[in-house]
């Protein structure tokens, strides 16, 4: 039996606030506190981290690519697991990765590391 593509699951739309190694496990646009489900860690938006990768400007290099191309030039971050677009040999400013909402992209991304590893 073949499992099935990524294509066939809903995508989730997560909220993107974090605290610390916390994520808010809410719907994205939800009313009130941000929550970790499953903790009692619960913050506000002015207590949460900026949106900004931690990783944004650290030095990489162009990921090794799938014979399609993916992941297209771009390196890895080492933060947020992220693909990012490389400018003069570093990771470009980039929000931290929380998912995609692009179906095709969640299936190259496991193809990715399926193939290539964590390295």
């Amino acid at each position: 039996m073949n499992a099935p593509a990524a294509a066939d699951y809903p995508t989730a739309l997560w909220c993107r606030s974090r605290r610390g190694s916390a994520l808010c496990t809410r719907p994205r646009g939800h009313a009130g506190l941000h929550n970790r489900l499953g903790t009692s860690q619960m913050w506000a938006d002015a207590q949460a981290d900026p949106p900004r990768c931690a990783g944004s400007g650290e030095p990489a290099e162009a990921a090794p690519s799938l014979p399609d191309g993916f992941p297209f030039g771009r390196g890895m971050c080492p933060v947020c697991t992220g693909f990012v677009e490389l400018a003069d040999g570093r990771l470009e400013r980039h929000d931290a990765f929380r998912g995609t909402t692009d179906a095709a992209e969640g299936e190259a991304r496991a193809q990715w590391f399926n193939t290539v590893g964590w390295n």
